[in-house]
């Protein structure tokens, strides 16, 4: 009778799995997992860069207000500029202030209105004042100022837009960790159903087990173990993508979109969430795993 070689036999001194990998089955899970790491990623990165943008603008606007110089016939607006950052320099609270060129008003304007605008649009002239940190914005004795200077201005001490930038940069916040959520769901999901038929492909294995004495949970180990390692592969490939969407979309970025959105920058808390998430993507294919193998198991006995 002659020997069956259609199994591979594993080498002299170490035995055989009773998972071995099954390629056919495990390179499409493989390749969903690092897709829906890659996404968690991603989303994780983007709900980090959305609750540093909220502290950055909402400490700006708190700090500082405009004086908005609107040009009138028969008065110099660049020399009431200079005025106007002067009487706001001595006041209590403020920092510093510095009068804007038209130039530079003029280049704020240029996301949307484009450049070289015509010389004969009055183009309102800024002053940027700076408060000390916790001070108050001193409006009313900056109106007063003007008023009896006989400058045209407008005073914004940014209050309307303070809550406006919180509440969309919370809202940014909310819909990223949602999204994350969601994609460790179906993570968790997509994991489950593939460890359920894996056990049902290897019944036989399972059967043989129980039959020796094996508990549900030895047999629901080694599922756990198989597919921890296949979810560690693919959060590692998932990471590695996402990290170079990052790097590209930091160092590739541009074509304006840097006045709409907020910049991405790697920081060492978005290196140690990259570094995180092989160990995390494999925690939670383990845990979905045995799970999952655990219930069928005890409906099966």
């Amino acid at each position: 009778m002659s020997e069956d070689t259609s199994r591979p036999t594993p080498p002299p001194g170490k035995p055989a799995r009773l998972l071995p990998p099954d390629s056919g089955r495990d390179r499409p899970l493989f390749v969903v997992a690092s897709i829906l790491v890659f996404l968690a990623c991603l989303a994780a990165i983007g709900a980090r860069g959305a609750w540093s943008a909220s502290e950055e603008w909402t400490a700006d606007l708190r700090g500082a207000i405009t004086i908005q110089i609107r040009p009138v016939d028969g008065r110099d607006a660049a020399a009431d500029a200079e005025t106007a950052a002067a009487m706001a320099a001595v006041l209590d609270g403020v920092a510093v202030a510095s009068a804007r060129s038209r130039d530079q008003s003029a280049a704020l304007l240029e996301p949307w209105l484009g450049g070289d605008l015509p010389a004969d649009i009055p183009v309102p002239l800024l002053v940027d004042v700076r408060l000390e940190d916790g001070a108050a914005p001193p409006v009313a004795a900056l109106e007063a100022a003007l008023v009896e200077a006989g400058i045209t201005a407008a005073i914004d001490d940014h209050a309307r837009w303070i809550e406006a930038v919180a509440r969309s940069t919370r809202l940014a916040r909310l819909l990223a960790l949602g999204l994350l959520a969601l994609i460790v769901g179906a993570a968790a999901a997509v994991i489950a159903f593939a460890a359920r038929a894996s056990l049902a492909a290897r019944r036989d294995v399972a059967d043989a087990l129980h039959l020796v004495g094996a508990e549900d949970s030895y047999i629901a180990a080694l599922f756990e173990r198989r597919f921890f390692l296949l979810g560690v592969k693919a959060g590692a490939a998932g990471a590695f993508f996402a990290a170079a969407v990052t790097v590209l979309v930091i160092y590739g970025g541009g074509g304006g979109a840097e006045y709409f959105l907020p910049a991405v920058a790697i920081t060492p808390l978005e290196i140690l969430a990259l570094i995180a998430a092989p160990l995390f993507a494999g925690l939670v294919a383990s845990l979905s795993a045995r799970l999952a193998v655990a219930e069928d198991l005890r409906k099966r006995w």
